[in-house]
C-alpha cells in the first residue's frame, strides 16, 4: 500500500486535491481525513466546546490515527471515524474501512507526528496565500458547517492565523512535493496520479 499525506493551512485545497486523486485512482484509492480524529470532549458544554483551539495539534487524537494508519498498512480493516462540526463532538460510525492500494490521509497536522510522517510515502504540502485560504474557510464554514461570519472571523483571530504563524507554515520543510494554487490544478493532479499508478505498477 502506498501511503500518502496531504498538508496544509484551512482552505488551502487539501480535500479537494484528495477527492481529484481518489476520483482518478478509482476502487484502489481511499481517503482518511485528520479532521476525523479529534479528541472527543463529552464532559465540556456546547460553550466550553466552542472555545477549544482546534488549530493546535494537540487537538487530534495522534496515537489513535496513527494506529488506525498501522492496522490498514497491515491489511487489517479499521472503523470509519468521523466528527461533527455543528456540535463539536466526535459521531464516530461502525462502518469497517478496508484496506486499498493506496491510502491518502489531509489534514492541517498531518505531519505532524514524525511517527506517521516515517510512514508516507508521499508528502505533499498545499502551498496558498492566506487570504485565498480565509476567502475558502468563510464559504466552506458557512455553507457546510453552519457558523456565522462573526465566529469566523474570532476563530480566524484568535487560533488559525496563529497556529498557522506557528506550525503549518513550517510543515513545508517536511514535504516531498509542493503543491501551489490549491487542490483544483488539473495538470497536478495528472502528474500525481500517473506517478503513482507507474510506482504500482513497479511494485506489482
Amino acid at each position: 500500500m502506498l501511503f500518502i499525506g496531504i498538508c496544509g493551512a484551512s482552505g488551502s485545497g487539501k480535500s479537494t486535491l484528495a477527492a481529484a486523486l481518489q476520483e482518478r485512482l478509482g476502487e484502489k484509492c481511499f481517503v482518511l481525513q485528520q479532521d476525523a480524529y479529534y479528541l472527543d470532549h463529552p464532559d465540556l458544554t456546547f460553550a466550553q466546546r466552542c472555545l477549544l483551539n482546534y488549530d493546535e495539534p494537540g487537538i487530534f487524537d495522534h496515537d489513535l490515527l496513527l494506529a488506525d494508519v498501522q492496522k490498514l498498512l497491515r491489511g487489517e480493516p479499521v472503523t470509519r471515524k468521523q466528527y461533527d462540526y455543528t456540535q463539536h463532538r466526535r459521531a464516530d460510525s461502525e462502518e469497517l474501512i478496508f484496506p486499498r492500494d493506496v491510502m491518502i490521509l489531509e489534514g492541517i497536522h498531518c505531519f505532524h507526528d514524525p511517527r506517521l510522517r516515517e510512514l508516507m510515502y508521499l508528502k505533499l504540502y498545499m502551498k496558498v496565500e492566506p487570504d485565498v485560504c480565509l476567502l475558502r474557510r468563510i464559504e466552506r464554514d458557512i455553507k457546510e458547517r453552519g457558523r456565522d461570519i462573526d465566529g469566523i472571523s474570532l476563530q480566524y483571530r484568535s487560533t488559525v492565523k496563529p497556529m498557522y504563524d506557528q506550525y503549518i507554515r513550517n510543515y513545508v520543510a517536511y514535504a516531498d512535493v509542493i503543491v501551489a494554487g490549491g487542490g483544483r490544478n488539473a495538470r497536478i493532479v495528472d502528474i500525481l496520479a500517473g506517478y503513482v499508478q507507474d510506482t504500482l505498477k513497479q511494485e506489482n
